[in-house]
């Protein structure tokens, strides 16, 4: 059963994902074009097929009565030789009132004699493909042909003329008489005509009724799409309980079916990995609580230490300047770790002022031991770090935050960059930059996406580190918290440069 996600349909109507609109060269437009191509060609075959064989019905049926008619009038001559062509021309309108399906024109031809039952002795619509078949030698049967003149359709049909049977010849004898019959086929090619006005009128509304299970079928289709991209988009934003509604045995039911499946094991994944996560944190946090306690006993100690190490014999000495400097790493280790565990808890919050941006940078490095106070670094060019700090720029920020987030970018030029380290601050558009440069070798390319990553080392080969290799990844968690970004590249003339870019 699909969990219902309230403000899902809104949502997507409000983007213009409507999902009944049809896009111009979107899957429902496709389907009911196929399905239209389809019916179209459908209906252009069948009218096709329908047309030809009702055409070559029509017309065989028109010329098997004229050429059976014709040759029947022919049949009743009598020949009689020499010919004579006033009593031939009586004989051609005899059989002309008898023509059928429609009148007939009726020619003879006998040697160069031309007579006709109309005014013209000769016809034009006669070829000469007609005439050499009925005049051939022995040739005892009727021949037709279709002709088209001036546009016009036509039948023209040769039959020869025969002596009767006997006299001593086993068969008829062509007696050299030749009868035409050109019959107007206007009628015939008319109806044809009408056919095909029908089936091209009768095809528009086909396709337009095809139109409705064409929409019918594209909504069946997409309907399971839409929902399964709803349930994607909805699984996207977190609501991992949800499911789609699968009924039916085809495709997409099994689509269906698959998706919820899948949905529910990233689901049970997800519930362990954030189980686990959350383990994690825990572990992490309380291990560092249960480590500050004894870890401040520790700095005591070794601060009395460090106070007699000089009275100590040179080995004690070195090994207690040892134990001393380890202690203080191990202090800032559980501290950023403590840090993170906020993070990763969402218990970090802002508590943020008015403040002047070059003040607070130079308290930083001031109190970090970078700068002496009072003292001008940019006009004595000798110091590790140089501030370019305008006057009078103020922005709203959590102060204790935005001192880490200066002192761990300085703190990591210095280290890992190249003296003189330069902070850069100014606004660009609205935004609060903060840019810390060096004049060190810069960051390999590969190792460049990482730089924030906790505990990343660009030198695999490094085990150890001045640092707790987590106040990159601090300082991107306080960024982020103002709502900002910070981003690491390399300079062209050499050297990485960190920026900070903090909404005003």
């Amino acid at each position: 059963m699909r969990t219902h996600v309230p403000g899902e349909d809104g949502e997507d109507r409000a983007k213009g994902g409507h999902p009944f609109r049809l896009r111009p060269f979107g899957l429902r437009a496709r389907l009911v074009l196929a399905f239209l191509l389809v019916a179209a060609v459908g209906c252009g075959t069948t009218a096709a097929l329908t047309y030809r064989a009702a055409r070559n019905a029509v017309l065989e049926q028109t010329q098997d009565t004229a050429v059976t008619a014709f040759r029947q009038q022919v049949e009743t001559l009598t020949v009689r030789l020499p010919v004579e062509p006033e009593r031939l021309r009586g004989e051609l309108l005899r059989i002309a009132k008898h023509g059928k399906p429609h009148p007939w024109r009726v020619y003879a031809e006998y040697g160069t004699l031309r007579v006709s039952s109309t005014d013209r002795p000769d016809s034009t619509v006669l070829t000469s493909e007609l005439r050499t078949r009925a005049h051939a030698l022995g040739a005892t049967h009727s021949s037709f042909q279709r002709v088209v003149k001036g546009g016009e359709p036509y039948l023209t049909v040769a039959v020869p003329a025969l002596f009767p049977e006997g006299g001593g010849y086993p068969a008829a004898r062509p007696t050299g008489l030749v009868l035409y019959a050109v019959m107007d086929l206007g009628t015939e090619e008319a109806n044809i005509e009408a056919m095909v006005l029908a089936a091209r009128d009768g095809a528009v509304p086909a396709l337009a009724v095809a139109l409705i299970p064409a929409l019918l079928a594209a909504r069946g289709v997409l309907r399971p799409v839409r929902e399964l991209r709803l349930a994607a988009r909805s699984m996207g934003r977190g609501r991992l309980d949800t499911r789609i509604h699968a009924k039916g045995s085809d495709e997409l039911a099994d689509l269906a079916r698959t998706f919820n499946a899948s949905a529910a094991q990233l689901e049970r994944s997800v519930a362990e990995l954030r189980r686990a996560e959350t383990r994690a944190r825990r572990f992490a946090s309380d291990v560092s609580h249960e480590l500050r306690t004894p870890l401040a006993g520790m700095l005591a100690v070794t601060e009395l230490l460090d106070e007699d190490a000089a009275a100590l014999d040179p080995d004690t000495g070195r090994a207690v300047r040892l134990i001393s400097a380890e202690t203080v790493k191990l202090a800032a280790l559980v501290e950023d770790l403590m840090e993170i565990s906020r993070f990763d808890a969402r218990a970090a919050e802002l508590h943020t002022d008015e403040v002047d941006v070059a003040e607070a940078v130079r308290k930083t490095l001031q109190n970090r031991r970078w700068t002496e106070p009072e003292t001008d670094v940019e006009a004595s060019g000798s110091a590790d770090v140089v501030t370019e700090l305008p006057d009078g720029l103020r922005a709203r920020l959590d102060p204790r935050r935005f001192d880490v987030v200066v002192a761990n970018l300085v703190g990591n030029a210095l280290r890992h960059g190249g003296a003189p380290v330069t902070v850069r601050v100014y606004e660009d558009r609205g935004r609060l930059v903060t840019e810390v440069a060096d004049r060190g070798p810069g960051i390999p390319e590969d190792v460049l996406p990482h730089v924030f990553d906790r505990f990343y080392k660009g030198d695999p080969a490094r085990t150890r580190s001045s640092g707790s290799g987590l106040g990159l990844a601090i300082t991107q968690e306080n960024v982020r918290l103002h709502g900002g970004e910070v981003v690491a590249a390399n300079r062209p003339g050499g050297g990485a440069v960190f920026t900070v870019r903090i909404p005003l």
